[in-house]
């Protein structure tokens, strides 16, 4: 028998055992994740969003609209850089994101983003995206406690995607990714627990221009996320975190100094599993996981003084079919001619929460 342990805390942690068994568990353990593998990949990559409690899709209006909304991208023509610019300056923008991830499990877990976007006049918007997490090194052990080597445990997505306008007031985009999740390497004649899949994203931003009262304060964003088949371990397969977004965001208030901005986001796990722990393919599943219930719900504002400096918070919520997590989200932002920084915040009311304290870092940077 071999046992794992965590490199730097030497004991076997939750999360590794979790990680690694739930290949192998009976579908009713599977109730509140909705039995899909490569969580990492609903993580929100930047800090901008995480302040305003994880929303994103119906605003989508930099590089991350590569994962919150590829319907966006149709929309980065342009990056106004602030009013002490006359004209607006060709869309070119990196985005960098990185952060330590459930620091409360203390099990050296990172998580790290990057995306590019480039504009391509009259033709649309071309968009690279790379997602890595670190799930930690680890040190096996048989019976006897002996040492039999370490290894580390890692996921990442590897994307493209391109978005176009339709009308002046409808965007609409897609993005094709490559998942590999590497769990376990090798070892005495068993085999390595390596997965690989793709998926599809498909996305649509309207962002009406003279809706009644509205004018062209309103967007509402759609997206339809990780549309692939299984990613397989060893001979167990489990389904893609498919996933489908929908939200609208609204301009309050907007003058020469002021910009208050409110975002609504609603998601739906596509993922229904049987009681013998098997799982519908895509596209039934889309259809299919309607009757399990739970939609999670995310709520954010964001102020901009001057195009400068941006105050952020924002809630999200889910019921407890899906984990039960609730919690408040703080973020700032600063932009200084090419580069925006922002920070995100995690507060949870119960500090022992697996997601207290969670902070992340974020910068865009544009140019000609």
């Amino acid at each position: 028998m071999i046992s794992i342990k965590n490199k730097k805390n030497g004991c076997v942690i939750a999360f590794a055992t979790l990680l690694i068994a739930t290949l192998f568990m009976p579908a009713n353990l599977f109730s509140q994740a909705g039995g899909a593998s490569v969580p990492f990949l609903r993580i929100s990559p930047d800090a901008r969003a995480s302040g305003m409690g994880e929303t994103g899709v119906a605003i989508a209006d930099n590089a991350n609209a590569v994962y919150w909304n590829p319907g966006g991208l149709a929309f980065l023509d342009y990056f106004n850089r602030g009013s002490e610019f006359e004209d607006p300056i060709p869309f070119r923008q990196v985005s960098l994101c990185g952060s330590p991830w459930l620091p409360q499990f203390n099990a050296d877990l990172y998580y790290a983003y990057a995306a590019f976007v480039n504009h391509f006049e009259d033709i649309g918007t071309l968009a690279a995206n790379f997602r890595f997490m670190n799930l930690g090194t680890f040190i096996r052990t048989d019976v006897n406690g002996q040492n039999k080597g370490e290894f580390t445990s890692n996921e990442f997505a590897l994307s493209v995607a391109f978005g176009t306008q339709i009308t002046s007031e409808l965007g609409v985009g897609a993005n094709l990714s490559y998942i590999r999740s590497n769990l376990t390497p090798s070892f005495n004649n068993q085999a390595a627990a390596i997965g690989n899949s793709a998926s599809l994203d498909l996305g649509m931003l309207w962002k009406p221009q003279n809706l009644w009262f509205l004018k062209d304060n309103l967007s509402l964003g759609f997206n339809l996320q990780y549309l692939g088949p299984k990613i397989t371990y060893i001979s167990e397969a489990d389904p893609l975190p498919t996933n489908l977004k929908m939200g609208f965001a609204y301009t309050l208030f907007k003058d020469e100094f002021n910009d208050l901005k409110i975002a609504v986001d609603f998601q739906k796990l596509l993922v229904n599993r049987d009681t013998l722990g098997g799982s519908d393919p895509v596209p039934i599943s889309v259809f299919t996981a309607w009757q399990n219930k739970g939609i999670e719900t995310a709520f954010g504002l964001e102020y901009w003084y001057e195009k400068i400096v941006a105050m952020r918070a924002g809630y999200f919520t889910e019921p407890s079919s899906l984990g039960g997590r609730h919690f408040w989200n703080l973020g700032a932002g600063f932009r200084y001619r090419i580069f925006q920084l922002d920070f995100g915040y995690i507060l949870t009311i119960d500090q022992n929460h697996p997601l207290a304290n969670t902070m992340r870092f974020s910068m865009l940077m544009d140019w000609k």
